[in-house]
C-alpha cells in the first residue's frame, strides 16, 4: 500500500469524523420489550473488581434489542450471519418517515403509494441502498404497555410493511436492505389478517438482511446519510444485537 493511498484512507475517516454521527441503536436490557415467545434477557455477575476484574455473562435470544437478522432466520438453506460480508453492512440511508400515518392509525401498513409519494419529493430511491421505515415507534422505547400497544381483546396494533411495498423496494428499485422500529417487518394488522410474516420472509428471502427495533431515525435526513451496521460475528447465528448507527452529510 503506498503512502498516498494511506493518506487518502485518513482523508476519508477526518472527514467523516467531522460529520455529525446518530446512534441507531437502542440500549437493551432483562426489562427491554421484546418479541413475546423469547424469554427476559438475563445478566449476570460473574466475577467482580473484588475478583481482580469485572465479568458478566450475558443470555438473550439473538433476535433481542435493536438486532439484525439474516436470511437463515427465516429461510432454510440460506446464509447465516457470518457469512454476511462486511461491505454489505455499510450503505447509504434512505429513511421514509410516516411517524404522522402510524400515529393517526396504529395498524399503518407502509405501501407503494407511499414509495411514490416519498419519491415525488425527494427523488428516486437509488439501487443498492437501506431503506429504513421511521413511525417514531422507537420513542415508546422501553414501556413495554407502550410499545406492545394492544387493543381490548388483546391484539397488537404496530405499523408495518407490506409486502407490496417491500416488492416494489426489492424488485423496481433494487434496495439492498431495510429496516423498522418495531419488532416485526409486517405490520400487526397484516399478521393477524394472513397468519404468517409474509414480508419478513420475503426480505430474508432477497439473500440479504434486515435491522429491527431502530432509534433515532428522526434525527437523520431522508436522502444523504451512511448506515453501518456492526455486529458480532457469532458462528452459525440467525442473528444478533446489533449497533447500527448513521454518519450525516
Amino acid at each position: 500500500m503506498s503512502i498516498q493511498t494511506v493518506n487518502e484512507i485518513h482523508a476519508a475517516l477526518q472527514l467523516l469524523k467531522s460529520k455529525e454521527w446518530v446512534d441507531l441503536t437502542h440500549t437493551f436490557g432483562p426489562d427491554s420489550p421484546h418479541f413475546f415467545m423469547f424469554d427476559d434477557a438475563e445478566f449476570k455477575t460473574l466475577f467482580t473488581h473484588d475478583d481482580g476484574f469485572f465479568a458478566q455473562k450475558f443470555s438473550f435470544p439473538g433476535q433481542y434489542g435493536t438486532h439484525i437478522d439474516a436470511p437463515i432466520h427465516f429461510v432454510p438453506d440460506t446464509r447465516y450471519l457470518d457469512e454476511l460480508e462486511l461491505q454489505e453492512l455499510v450503505l447509504p440511508l434512505v429513511v421514509i418517515d410516516k411517524s404522522k400515518e402510524a400515529e393517526a392509525d396504529n395498524d399503518f401498513t407502509f405501501g407503494v403509494q407511499d414509495i411514490l409519494d416519498f419519491e415525488a419529493v425527494h427523488g428516486k430511491i437509488e439501487e443498492g441502498t437501506f431503506v429504513a421505515l421511521r413511525t417514531d415507534w422507537s420513542k415508546r422505547w422501553p414501556n413495554h404497555e407502550a410499545f406492545n400497544n394492544k387493543d381490548e381483546e388483546g391484539n397488537n396494533r404496530i405499523p408495518g410493511w407490506g409486502l407490496d411495498a417491500l416488492k416494489f423496494l426489492f424488485e423496481e428499485r433494487g434496495v439492498k436492505a431495510v429496516g423498522h422500529e418495531t419488532y416485526d417487518t409486517d405490520s400487526a394488522a397484516d399478521f393477524r389478517k394472513k397468519g404468517k410474516l409474509e414480508g419478513e420472509y420475503y426480505v430474508l428471502e432477497q439473500d440479504t438482511y434486515q435491522i429491527e427495533l431502530m432509534a433515532n431515525l428522526d434525527k437523520v435526513p431522508a436522502k444523504g446519510a451512511i448506515i453501518f451496521n456492526i455486529v458480532a460475528k457469532p458462528e452459525k447465528a440467525s442473528g444478533f444485537p446489533v449497533r447500527s448507527f448513521a454518519i450525516l452529510p
